[in-house]
């Protein structure tokens, strides 16, 4: 599938992906300016701010989110394979979330320049930079 270009905005503080128990609470320290909540039968998966997120919490740290601007119909096909294939191309591991209006690639910040380059090669725009 080709895509259209796409802008992608770089969300501006890096997160952590958190596994709990399914049975537990979200926790209070799930805040910041990115906060998703995924509960299955087997986990319960925050994503947040990485500073809020205790040590002791099982955690995959340093990722940055990387959203694509504006409105992606649910209707859409392709889309997402087709942008985790530029990154797979690249060797850029992904973790991807979908909201209501659009899609978020999350990638190691050891791995931003690589993402990087494979959208902008892939005809699409990065706007931000590596958070601190």
């Amino acid at each position: 599938m080709t895509t259209a270009p796409l802008e992608f905005a770089v969300h501006g503080e890096r997160l952590a992906i958190a596994r709990l128990a399914p049975d537990m609470a979200v926790p209070d320290w799930a805040r910041g300016g990115f906060v998703t909540v995924s509960r299955t039968a087997a986990e319960l998966s925050v994503v947040c701010a990485q500073r809020f997120v205790p040590a002791a919490v099982q955690q995959e740290r340093d990722r940055v989110a990387l959203g694509i601007t504006g409105v992606v119909p649910m209707t859409t096909v392709g889309l997402l394979a087709a942008l985790c294939r530029a990154l797979a191309d690249a060797a850029v591991p992904v973790f991807v979330i979908s909201t209501f209006d659009t899609d978020w690639l999350l990638v190691q910040a050891r791995h931003f320049g690589a993402a990087r380059t494979a959208l902008v090669a892939a005809g699409h725009t990065v706007v931000g930079e590596l958070p601190a």
